[in-house]
């Protein structure tokens, strides 16, 4: 294949890359676990856990605090953190990065295909990556698994190394490294921390940054890198 910018991919996460979604996932989490387990800190328990499936993340609480949640529980509380991140406004900056960017593009999210698909239609995003999406309902095993971004190579026809992500969650970078990709860490949303730059360095992202206003270059960059590792 020729050098050039068509033999490589850009692919975001969903919540807390293009929307910035977590810290309402958060909130809302702790509000109806709370609500559950009255006089029970649950918020240190579950920020660790944000990137996880919902019910992962859900499960997870409970088991370290020793409670208990219904099937029912389970259910309503991930319709209320969907709702509530739905409305979520868009990563600052995230809309002009993504225009200054001549590669393909795709989503790979750790959510169900009708929820990503119902924020990019909200938020305009979809323009930039049509149906290229690719989601946790669609692969055996969700996020840190390698699933979705594997997925993600072979529907947009290339190979894990000619993929660039842009991850915001320990989870998320485990599984694009895992992949085989290469992995921007993003910390520009609502819920970062300053410790979350080394845990996504120790997790595989070759670099962090807190301003999408950087990412066209970051991507430039690393194009002109990839190109000249790409055999003639």
């Amino acid at each position: 294949m020729a050098s050039g910018v068509g033999q490589f991919a850009l692919i975001c996460d969903c919540d807390g890359v293009l929307i910035d979604s977590e810290a309402v996932a958060a909130r809302m989490l702790v509000h109806e676990l709370e609500a559950r387990w009255p006089d029970t800190d649950v918020e240190p328990v579950v920020l660790p856990l944000l990137g996880l499936r919902i019910e992962t993340v859900l499960q997870g609480t409970a088991t370290q605090l020793g409670k208990r949640l219904s099937v029912a529980d389970i259910d309503a509380i991930r319709r209320a953190v969907e709702a509530a991140a739905m409305q979520a406004p868009t990563v600052e900056g995230i809309e002009a990065a993504l225009a200054q960017v001549p590669l393909a593009k795709g989503c790979a999210s750790n959510s169900f295909r009708p929820y990503v698909e119902a924020v990019l239609a909200r938020t305009g995003l979809v323009k930039f990556f049509g149906d290229r999406l690719f989601c946790a309902d669609a692969v055996p095993n969700p996020k840190p698994a390698p699933d979705v971004y594997l997925a993600a190579a072979k529907g947009l026809g290339l190979a894990p190394s000619a993929c660039l992500v842009v991850e915001d969650s320990v989870t998320g970078v485990t599984a694009a490294t895992a992949a085989g990709m290469t992995v921007l860490g993003f910390i520009g949303g609502g819920h970062a921390s300053d410790a979350q730059i080394d845990k996504l360095h120790a997790a595989g992202a070759q670099h962090v940054f807190d301003d999408m206003q950087q990412l066209p270059e970051l991507v430039a960059q690393w194009t002109l890198s990839a190109t000249a590792a790409t055999p003639p």
